[in-house]
């Protein structure tokens, strides 16, 4: 193979890819499919949530979006307070147990409750994420990940727009 067919087979590759194809693949490969399939306290239509949420909000919480890092306010949050689904309003995590993980994102090292958040695995990428999101309205909240602190090790990394803060 000539490296001239192996940059059309890439130029072919792309253009397909930016046709639009690879979005419905990858979407049957993500946690969205995970998330129709359950029953939520909060069940609304699409038009219902667009009623709901502004435009950024919609696309990460019912999209699975993911907000540009360092772009929320939520990252620098340092009052005492609870932050809720911004969605439904369900309490989703506690100041005391929010950290600064540098990655732009707000992060903490556990949720509220125990059945604050539900989980389904993301394939999106092309391997296998933990997904967070709302347990009372299925939102797409962010991601979970192994290298949290003390005492969980864990690091939800949570999109700031898929929240509200309610100070104490």
């Amino acid at each position: 193979m000539t490296m001239q067919n192996i940059s059309i087979d890439r130029r072919a590759i792309l253009a397909w890819l930016g046709a639009g194809v690879s979005v419905p693949v990858l979407a049957a490969c993500g946690g969205e499919e995970a998330r129709a399939q359950q029953n939520f306290l909060i069940t609304l239509s699409d038009a219902q949530w667009r009623q709901r949420l502004t435009a950024q909000e919609f696309r990460v919480l019912r999209e699975a979006g993911t907000e540009r890092p360092f772009s929320s306010p939520l990252d620098d949050e340092s009052r005492r307070g609870t932050f809720v689904c911004a969605g439904c309003n369900n309490a989703l995590y506690s100041s005391r147990h929010k950290f600064d993980s540098g990655t732009g994102w707000p992060s903490f090292w556990r949720a509220e409750t125990g059945r604050a958040v539900g989980y389904s695995t993301d394939r999106l990428l092309g391997y296998s994420r933990q997904e967070v999101h709302c347990a009372d309205c299925g939102g797409h909240l962010g991601h979970v990940f192994n290298d949290g602190p003390r005492p969980t090790g864990k690091r939800h990394c949570i999109n700031g727009v898929a929240m509200n803060f309610r100070a104490a």
